[in-house]
């Protein structure tokens, strides 16, 4: 009942509670950004979303205007302290998770839960296993599970494992104690950038903007 009904009507409640902060919040922001590169405030990407439908995800921009896509071997997104992508304000915003709270419109649009498995790009769809889509019947989250106790250290297979693990067993009590994890996370910043290290093709990437940037400077 929870999973089906409550979960939902929890989260419309709590983002139109939500809402009015949010405003001022985007204004602040919104004003940092700005001043800081003069780009659009948000970025919005489609993501695999309820049923497998997908749907635009809003997030703050935290990334430079058409910066490339970086993918790991796993096909996930790199995420590096030392991504030259990313502007000086999006480094605070990543830092502080702040550059995800716009998606609270996407929860008060029903497109995404506060809690629930991170929603992936849409060229994963394909790639999940019928076993693997339970994790579709579940309105994808700001946070959850696997983004609370594994943050950025579970590589994209590992994360659908999580996320399968969360749909199978998702209760108003689990969604209480991921919420609170995440709260202890983000203040404690652990694992807000995922190790790299054997990423190869990923780093000389990463290098090679680098010295793009040198030249350009």
């Amino acid at each position: 009942m929870y999973k089906h009904f409550f979960k939902g009507l929890f989260d419309f409640i709590l983002s139109l509670i939500a809402f009015p902060f949010l405003i001022l919040i985007i204004f602040i922001v919104g004003i940092m950004i700005k001043i800081d590169d003069g780009g659009p405030i948000f970025y919005t990407a489609k993501r695999i979303g309820k049923n497998g439908k997908l749907f635009k995800m809003v997030k703050f921009r935290s990334m430079k205007v058409n910066a490339p896509d970086i993918r790991l071997a796993d096909g996930s997104t790199y995420n590096g302290e030392d991504d030259p992508r990313v502007t000086k304000i999006g480094k605070i915003l990543r830092k502080t998770s702040i550059d995800e709270l716009p998606q609270i419109l996407n929860v008060l649009t029903f497109k995404m839960s506060f809690i629930g498995p991170r929603p992936d790009p849409e060229d994963w769809l394909d790639k999940y296993t019928d076993e693997e889509r339970v994790f579709l019947t579940v309105r994808p989250g700001i946070t959850g599970y696997s983004q609370a106790y594994f943050r950025n250290d579970a590589d994209g297979k590992q994360k659908i494992v999580n996320d399968v693990y969360y749909a199978k067993h998702c209760t108003l009590w689990m969604d209480i104690k991921v919420f609170f994890k995440t709260i202890v996370v983000v203040l404690k910043k652990e694992n807000t950038f995922k190790d790299t290290k054997e990423e190869v093709d990923a780093n000389k990437q990463v290098e090679a903007l680098k010295e793009a940037e040198k030249e350009v400077k």
